[in-house]
C-alpha cells in the first residue's frame, strides 16, 4: 500500500528565546532540515538576546550615552522597524525594559514599585532617544541606563526566515510555533481547502485548552493575553503587560487578543496594538495583510473581527 507522502511529517522540539519551539514538516520523513532550522534559531538567539551578557544587542545596551554600536543587517533593520513602531505610541515599545524589570512580574523579587521609581524608570524609555544612522548601521542610546529588547518582534522576524529556509529546501507546507507564535507555511495537506485550524487558548484553562477555534489560510497567528503571568497584592491583580505611556499594567477587560496576520512580524505589531487598545479597530483589517483577530474578554465573551461567528 503506497503511503500518502504529503501527510509524512517530522516534527522536532527545542528550546531556545526562552520557550518551546516546536517545528512540524509536512511531505517528507527527512530530518536533517530540522536541525538546520534550530541551528538557524541558535545563531539569531546569539545576537539578538539580551538574556546574556553577550549579544549585538547587549553591545547597544552595554553602550548606552556613551557611543554609538555598529551592529550587522539583521540586528539594525529589525532595531529600526522596532524603534519606528515604538514612536507611533499606541503601546509597543522596545526601551521598556527598565519599567518592567522594576515590576519584574512572573519572577523572584515581583512587587509593586512606587509611583517615584516608576517616573525615574519612564525618562529611560522615550524611542525618539535612539540615534539610528543608516549610513554605517549604528545605533546610539542617548542616556546611561537605558536598554533596548527586540523580544517583542523578534519571533516573527524570526519565524519568516526559518520559513525562508524551509522554502530554499522545497517545503510546501509546515507549522512553525515559536512558543506560542505561529507561522503556517503553504497549504495545509489535511483539508481539500488548504486551510488550516487554529485554536485560541481559554485564559481560565491549561496551557493548550481552546475556547474556540477558526480557519485560516496560510498566516501567521500570534497572541498577547494577561492570563499567564501576573502578580497580586492585597487581592489586587497585576497583569505582565505594562503601558509603555503610563509604566502600570495596562488597564484591560481583555484576557487575550490573537491576530491573524500574513506576515509574522505584522503578527506581532498588531497583537499588541489591538491589546492595548481594547477592542477591535475600525477599519483595521481594511488592510489586505490582516486576516482577522479574535479578542476574548475576562468574563469569557469573544469578539471576532473579520471572522463568521
Amino acid at each position: 500500500m503506497i503511503k500518502d507522502l504529503a501527510l509524512e511529517q517530522v516534527v522536532g522540539d527545542h528550546h531556545a528565546l526562552g520557550t518551546s519551539i516546536t517545528l512540524q514538516i509536512f511531505g517528507t520523513q527527512n530530518r536533517d532540515l530540522l536541525q538546520k532550522s534550530f541551528d538557524l534559531i541558535d545563531h539569531y538567539e546569539d545576537i539578538f538576546t539580551v538574556n546574556r551578557d553577550e549579544s549585538e544587542v547587549m553591545d547597544i545596551n552595554h553602550a548606552a550615552g556613551e557611543h554609538p554600536v555598529q551592529v550587522s543587517s539583521a540586528v539594525y533593520g529589525l532595531v529600526k522597524l522596532a524603534v519606528e513602531k515604538s514612536r507611533e505610541n499606541f503601546g509597543f515599545n522596545a526601551l521598556i525594559g527598565p519599567v518592567v524589570k522594576l515590576w519584574h512580574i512572573g519572577f523572584k523579587g515581583a512587587h509593586v514599585p512606587k509611583d517615584e521609581e516608576i517616573k525615574d524608570r519612564m525618562l529611560l524609555t522615550d524611542p525618539f532617544k535612539v540615534v539610528l544612522n543608516d549610513s554605517d548601521q549604528s545605533v546610539f542610546l542617548k542616556m546611561k541606563g537605558m536598554e533596548l529588547d527586540l523580544g517583542g518582534i523578534a519571533k516573527g522576524w524570526l519565524a519568516a526566515r526559518i520559513r525562508d529556509l524551509w522554502r530554499a529546501y522545497g517545503v510546501e507546507a509546515g507549522i512553525i510555533n515559536l512558543g506560542g507564535n505561529i507561522l503556517l507555511v503553504g497549504d495545509s495537506p489535511k483539508r481539500i481547502s488548504g486551510q488550516w485550524s487554529i485554536g485560541v487558548q481559554d485564559p481560565k484553562q491549561p496551557r493548550g485548552d481552546n475556547i474556540t477555534s477558526v480557519m485560516v489560510p496560510e498566516c501567521s497567528a500570534v497572541t498577547s493575553g494577561t492570563y499567564e503571568r501576573y502578580l497580586v497584592v492585597n487581592g489586587k491583580k497585576y497583569h505582565h503587560l505594562i503601558d509603555p505611556r503610563t509604566g502600570y499594567p495596562v488597564k484591560t477587560d481583555l484576557a487575550g487578543v490573537t491576530t491573524f496576520t500574513k506576515t509574522s512580524v505584522e503578527a506581532e505589531i498588531e497583537c499588541k496594538r489591538l491589546f492595548f487598545a481594547g477592542k477591535p479597530l475600525k477599519g483595521w483589517h481594511d488592510n489586505p495583510d490582516r486576516i482577522g483577530a479574535i479578542f476574548v474578554y475576562n468574563d469569557e465573551h469573544i469578539e471576532y473581527d473579520n471572522f463568521g461567528d
